[in-house]
């Protein structure tokens, strides 16, 4: 029994070691990708309800992956977003190998080993959520399980979270408590990040140009969700977006 009971813990090590070994990057994704697009799979919204509700994990993000996304997103907040920490589950089951953003409101640990359980490559921290020392230390524990960290700032006076060094800075051009969505945000703001972070661009992007001029003026990645999802077939909708680049 003894041997058996090592045999077992010797295997738990490795499977800690698997957990926490570096997934699939994120940051390099955008660096290397000539669209920057990460397509986000978005059931439901507090503003607009639900987009795509009949809208299925193993369809919707490989169709994304077979169609040009650099990256993905995939919601998992449910009350509010109609999402699930399975969607990212099944859609690692139904083939997708892309980097996958597990997007939620994190604000304790446990997310963060949920979101490395369930198979995502990086987590969303969000400025206006956490406090500078919350955000922190949620940032040197998501490195610790192998995680990228994109933290999303919205204001000027969020931008002091940069220093902290995430892997990925993104602007929510959406916000969050009006819900009142400008892109312009992401222009403004731009040029005051650290000129080497790599910027991402969230939210209210349903324009090729629109991604053009982002690129210009610094950007890397551009998340989009639901220009995509209200269409019929997202990953088509992905398809003719990229097209028009």
């Amino acid at each position: 029994m003894q041997d058996i009971l090592k045999e077992i813990v010797a295997h738990k090590h490795l499977e800690l070691e698997q957990l926490c070994a570096k997934k699939t990057s994120l940051r390099e994704a955008l660096l290397q990708s000539e669209s920057g697009i990460i397509a986000e799979f978005k059931r439901k919204s507090p503003s607009k309800g639900w987009i795509k509700e009949e809208g299925r994990a193993d369809i919707i993000p490989l169709s994304y992956q077979q169609n040009g996304a650099a990256a993905l997103s995939i919601l998992t907040d449910e009350h509010y977003f109609g999402g699930s920490d399975d969607f990212i589950r099944t859609a690692r089951q139904s083939g997708v190998t892309l980097p996958i953003l597990y997007k939620n409101f994190v604000i304790d640990e446990a997310q963060l080993y949920a979101a490395a359980l369930c198979g995502a490559s990086a987590v969303l921290l969000i400025a206006a959520c956490l406090s500078m020392q919350a955000c922190k230390r949620l940032l040197a524990k998501a490195h610790e399980l192998g995680l990228e960290v994109l933290l999303e700032m919205h204001s000027e006076p969020e931008l002091e979270y940069a220093a902290l060094g995430p892997d990925l800075c993104g602007i929510n051009n959406r916000n969050l408590g009006s819900f009142v969505t400008d892109v312009e945000n992401s222009f403004r703001l731009a040029e005051l990040l650290p000129k080497d972070a790599v910027k991402v661009s969230e939210s209210g992007i349903s324009n090729p140009d629109t991604v053009r001029a982002l690129r210009q003026a610094g950007f890397r990645g551009f998340l989009i969700g639901e220009n995509f999802m209200k269409t019929a077939d997202p990953g088509q909708a992905l398809n003719e977006f990229i097209s028009k680049l």
